[in-house]
């Protein structure tokens, strides 16, 4: 089988459920935009292992249903599936107590963090702002009853609470030193 197909090759692309648009219409730069922040998630799933490569994978698999949601028709909409190929309630639910376990396991700083700690808290950080940007994508499409902004949104505040437990109990944080501190 060939991977290339060059149907895309007038500057479409095809849709879920039939259809094409432009790829550089704001759909598919969402999509893009999610593949990066699975990708990106990806990388930092690469230097974990246990429970963190673990909750990494979810939301890499979690994506998929996300892409499938965007990438799909306004005429089409109605055949989507919760939890299969559009955003559940229970997904974002999923994610909330998701950061609420994390956040049990380390103190959360009061301050700002400075990302590279670790590799993988840093890897992580690079995700939660690729996720960032993926969340501003969708947020162009605006889908009518679309859970994919409240996921994305969820979605980074889990990233950002992995990158901490990454960090350990060591993590830095910006201080702001007085000159009585420096002298």
């Amino acid at each position: 089988m060939k991977i290339y197909t060059k149907r895309g090759d007038d500057g479409t692309t095809g849709l879920l459920f039939g259809g094409r648009v432009e790829k550089a219409s704001d759909v598919i730069e969402a999509n893009g935009c999610v593949d990066e922040a699975q990708a990106s998630l990806g990388w930092a799933r690469s230097l974990a292992d246990g429970e963190i490569a673990a909750q990494i994978v979810e939301c890499q698999r979690d994506l998929w249903i996300l892409m499938a949601e965007v990438a799909s028709a306004p005429n089409h909409r109605d055949r989507l599936e919760e939890g299969r190929t559009r955003v559940s309630p229970d997904m974002v639910q999923r994610l909330e107590n998701a950061i609420d376990r994390w956040s049990d396991v380390v103190v959360m700083p009061d301050e700002f963090v400075v990302p590279g700690e670790t590799q993988l808290s840093a890897a992580l950080d690079v995700a939660r702002t690729v996720v960032r940007r993926a969340e501003r994508a969708v947020v162009r499409c605006q889908f009518e009853e679309s859970l994919a902004v409240n996921y994305l949104n969820r979605l980074s505040d889990l990233v950002w609470t992995l990158a901490r437990v990454a960090e350990g109990p060591s993590h830095r944080v910006v201080r702001n030193v007085s000159t009585k501190e420096s002298t």
